[in-house]
């Protein structure tokens, strides 16, 4: 009865900071959207690019233009609808509550120019800042709607492209179609702005802790082993190799360490076997006992 009261508790906790990250992520998304991008024409691709090309064509229509808001809430209701019948309401759940926060968030934030009218610390800023929220909703497990559902959707189709490929097609046609209504600096600085956003929402999804895994063969592995756990206190595994070459029976050891520990450990190495063949590479997030907590 305890256990099965304690998992309720952690499930609606779990859920509760879902929802938490979903608000907070939307809503620096959206200061990001009204305070860089929209004020110099950054189209970043997405319905909120769509938005901006929307708000620029009809200001001569409508006082100030369709909102960016609007544009984004009329494009997403109907894709939603659409993933609610092919998918469930399961899958929109979560994506729902994004895409309405989005939209709400465009709604009340107010429009400052950040940049002041620099096109490259409109990208940086809008990136930086963009990168965040998106990083934020991405740790909920979810995407905030718009060409990401479309992505999605057409995934279910087209089983050849990934994911990803598809969204970069759909998101590069928005920055394409935003080279004629803002212009092709905009749009070249809108590149950049994505790379950026990119690069930091993966630093907040998968951690900025880098470690590295590494490597090593040896005849005297032994020594090299009883190094790394004595010396280092680091675990270390053994793992049998077949050296095809002369198809013979080697023994490879591999470890985890941190960046500053991986210059000690070559130090040890080159101490006990000049000769040994060693390979470090990145190990973008490491989960589990010395390292980061799950």
């Amino acid at each position: 009865m305890l256990l099965r009261m304690s998992k309720t508790m952690d499930k609606k906790i779990k859920t509760l900071r879902s929802y938490l990250l979903i608000m907070a992520g939307t809503g620096i998304l959206a200061f990001a959207i009204k305070s860089a991008y929209d004020p110099i024409g950054l189209v970043t691709g997405g319905f909120t690019g769509i938005g901006i090309m929307v708000r620029r064509l009809t200001a001569d229509i409508v006082e100030g233009g369709i909102p960016i808001w609007l544009t984004n809430l009329v494009l997403d209701i109907p894709l939603l609808l659409i993933a609610y019948k092919l998918k469930g309401g399961r899958f929109i759940g979560r994506t729902l509550a994004a895409s309405l926060l989005l939209s709400f968030w465009l709604g009340i934030i107010p429009e400052c120019d950040l940049a002041r009218g620099d096109y490259l610390l409109a990208a940086v800023y809008g990136g930086v800042i963009a990168g965040s929220g998106i990083g934020l909703v991405l740790s909920a497990q979810v995407a905030t709607g718009g060409t990401d559902l479309i992505a999605t959707l057409l995934h279910m189709k087209f089983r050849s492209y990934s994911i990803a490929q598809i969204l970069q097609i759909i998101d590069g046609a928005v920055i394409l179609a935003g080279v004629y209504v803002c212009g092709i600096r905009a749009s070249l600085y809108a590149v950049l702005a994505v790379y950026l956003t990119s690069r930091v929402s993966d630093l907040i999804t998968e951690g900025g802790k880098f470690s590295k895994a590494v490597y090593i063969i040896s005849d005297n592995y032994e020594q090299i082993a009883s190094a790394v756990m004595n010396s280092m206190n680091r675990g270390i595994t053994l793992l049998p190799a077949v050296g095809m070459y002369r198809n013979e029976e080697r023994s490879m050891l591999f470890c985890v360490v941190s960046k500053k520990e991986v210059v000690t450990l070559k130090e040890y190495i080159r101490a006990i076997d000049r000769h040994a063949f060693v390979i470090v590479t990145d190990a973008r997030e490491v989960l589990g006992e010395g390292f980061l907590e799950y």
